[in-house]
């Protein structure tokens, strides 16, 4: 079956979901825009008439909101609005946990109890069962470990078989995912480590709020077209809650700005 068949139904697993999503999603950064967003409105108008379905009242609400502007951006979270669904999977993207990035990173925190910088399997079945207890559902631990197989094949970007920091936050809407917005100004480490070192200036190996946002001003300034800096309390406030009572180190901060490097 192809996405666009899946589109017909009324009802739509997790593993369909999730080929809706690859298959739209078709250079995989995280989100449909232009061309990819303008794609899917049109065939799923079009294959709910094949399917003698009306749109949803939730599909009409999107069609009106993206299908006439080029410039429109959705992720994860804003599709599983739309598509309908019996199944719990799909309750992780309409919980209320996570509901700006300051959230999500003080979840990410909690989850990535070894701070390595990434949540392992286990890590994300412990992270799902807790935000299915949080919406009052029960499942089966085989249920449990399906879904995380499957959440691992939505947004393990780099097939690693781990969830890093960018590739988790697709849990949240677009508009609070402030990591997109990061993801065009992040340094190699040999630069990042210079960053690091000149804006701990007490070089007490952390970086505090003020020195922080004295970096941030910085990086505003240089990449006007990638970060607004009317949004950098928002910023700092979020790659704060990564902090350890206050004292963000250089494997937290490396999260943020130090690109992966091949």
């Amino acid at each position: 079956m192809t996405a666009e068949t899946h589109l017909q139904g009324k009802e739509i697993s997790a593993a369909q979901f999730f080929e809706i999503w690859h298959h739209y999603d078709s250079d995989g950064n995280g989100y449909m825009d232009g061309k990819e967003l303008q794609n899917f409105i049109q065939e799923l108008q079009q294959a709910r008439k094949k399917a003698g379905l009306d749109l949803t009242p939730e599909m009409k609400a999107f069609v009106d909101q993206y299908g006439k502007t080029t410039d429109g951006k959705i992720g994860i979270v804003e599709l599983a609005q739309v598509l309908p669904t019996e199944e719990n999977f799909l309750l992780f993207f309409r919980c209320q946990q996570l509901k700006s990035s300051e959230d999500f990173m003080q979840t990410w925190r909690k989850y990535d109890s070894d701070h390595s910088g990434f949540i392992d399997s286990e890590e994300l079945k412990s992270f799902l069962k807790d935000l299915l207890q949080k919406a009052n559902k029960q499942i089966e631990d085989s249920k449990l470990t399906e879904y995380t197989e499957i959440m691992l094949r939505m947004f393990d970007a780099n097939n690693d078989g781990k969830l890093e920091l960018t590739e988790l936050a697709r849990l949240l809407p677009v508009q609070e995912n402030f990591l997109i917005k990061f993801q065009g100004v992040k340094m190699c480490a040999k630069e990042f480590n210079k960053a690091f070192e000149m804006y701990d200036q007490d070089g007490n190996g952390y970086i505090d709020e003020n020195e922080l946002d004295a970096l941030l001003k910085d990086l505003c300034e240089k990449n006007k077209k990638e970060l607004d800096i009317n949004n950098l309390a928002t910023y700092k406030k979020s790659i704060m809650a990564l902090s350890d009572g206050g004292k963000l180190y250089r494997a937290e901060l490396a999260l943020i700005l130090c690109a992966e490097e091949n």
